[in-house]
């Protein structure tokens, strides 16, 4: 599967791009680099004039390949996903019962990269930090319903759609695959950032591996329940 899965080329929806940044030595130099700077000093802190200094370009040059800030948040908010939806359907092709499937699925979903590896020259460990610590802002604004006609959350609502379809095999019965999946994948995020953050919200403090089999049975007990 590794093998596989570092032979694809994850793509971005055009629109949130001025200048495809893989196109180019310093559109690369632009990812590698903000996806650290933005893990460590997060959204707020984090500007298009801090990274030019950073690259020792001109902040204008930043500006040819995205427009904002937030434009550039999404882009990682969609190759994030796209990396996890790739993931998904590679590790559980040919996966029965739908359980296993679905076992399989959480397990991706709550990994922790615990060694610095690059994919595309994206720093994995750095870009999950920005995933569960900054992507509830790539949707949480104004604009969220242009973007979304856009398309700039597809990315996102394929994982949704995957597991869904995992659900509704498990239980064709049950009414509300989306709804307990979104709120799940985001319960996911959540619990990551709490355990680290918020302690007291969690408990899966010390050990976060636990929280596949948390997720699988708040799924399986919601599809045991009588509807």
């Amino acid at each position: 599967m590794e093998k596989l899965l570092s032979s694809l080329k994850i793509e971005v929806n055009p629109l949130i791009f001025l200048k495809n940044p893989e196109s180019s030595e310093l559109g690369k130099k632009i990812l590698s680099t903000a996806v650290i700077m933005i893990d460590e000093m997060g959204m707020e802190q984090f500007t298009f004039g801090k990274l030019a200094k950073v690259l020792g370009t001109t902040e204008s040059s930043i500006y040819r390949y995205f427009e904002s800030k937030h434009k550039l948040l999404l882009y990682f908010y969609n190759w994030y996903w796209a990396w996890v939806e790739y993931q998904i359907v590679f590790a559980t092709k040919n996966v029965s019962p739908s359980a296993n499937r679905l076992k399989i699925a959480l397990d991706i979903l709550c990994l922790q990269e615990k060694q610095e590896h690059e994919e595309e020259g994206i720093s994995m460990i750095h870009l999950k930090n920005i995933v569960i610590s900054e992507s509830s802002k790539a949707y949480l604004n104004k604009e969220v319903d242009v973007e979304n006609k856009a398309g700039f959350f597809l990315s996102f609502e394929k994982v949704v759609k995957i597991l869904a379809i995992i659900i509704e095999d498990i239980d064709h019965n049950y009414p509300y695959p989306n709804t307990l999946v979104s709120t799940c994948l985001e319960g996911i995020l959540h619990q990551q950032y709490f355990a680290k953050h918020l302690p007291s919200l969690s408990d899966v403090c010390k050990d976060t591996g636990k929280l596949p089999e948390i997720f699988y049975q708040i799924i399986i007990n919601n599809l045991n329940q009588k509807k």
